[in-house]
């Protein structure tokens, strides 16, 4: 069995392709890949590790296959579990609302007990404001598609560097 399982939600493609560049930096035998849409409260609950992946729409929101899986994600009780997230979001145009869904994950699996790992910088950023820094750094990698594309892949690089050990622990 696989060691993380990670979930995500995607609405233009962007958030399932680093999902997927994820798999394949860690390898298919240590992480398992879950579209929120097809996803059960069961395969949440089998996996010690998670990694929970949102892009930011609307005012904030999370995407409709979060949105819908969000009721069953709820009630599974993530205790002892280690949970990382990372989120995408558009600074330029949303700079308002910068990665605003990641928060909503952090504060569910936090509720729900699980140890949230991979808090990420808030510099080399131009946003206006982002509901999801808790002590001064983003819960999660902060991901940007529309403004700094060039920087995905060394960002992702870089935060697996950092959550992987305690992923894997």
């Amino acid at each position: 069995m696989s060691k993380i399982g990670l979930f995500y939600g995607s609405e233009t493609g962007n958030t399932r392709k680093v999902a997927k560049s994820i798999v394949k930096k860690l390898g298919e035998d240590v992480v398992e890949l879950f579209n929120v849409s097809k996803a059960t409260a069961d395969d949440v609950a089998k996996f010690s590790s998670l990694i929970l992946a949102t892009p930011t729409l609307g005012d904030g929101e999370l995407v409709d296959s979060w949105k819908e899986f969000f009721p069953t994600f709820k009630g599974v009780d993530l205790s002892g579990k280690t949970v990382a997230i990372f989120g995408f979001g558009d600074q330029d145009a949303y700079g308002h609302e910068f990665c605003d869904a990641m928060i909503l994950l952090y504060d569910a699996a936090k509720a729900q007990g699980a140890t949230i790992i991979g808090g990420w910088s808030t510099d080399d950023y131009e946003f206006s404001k982002s509901k999801s820094i808790v002590d001064g750094e983003f819960v999660g990698l902060a991901l940007d598609n529309d403004n700094q594309k060039d920087q995905t892949e060394e960002r992702v690089d870089t935060w697996l560097d950092q959550i992987k050990p305690e992923l894997l622990g």
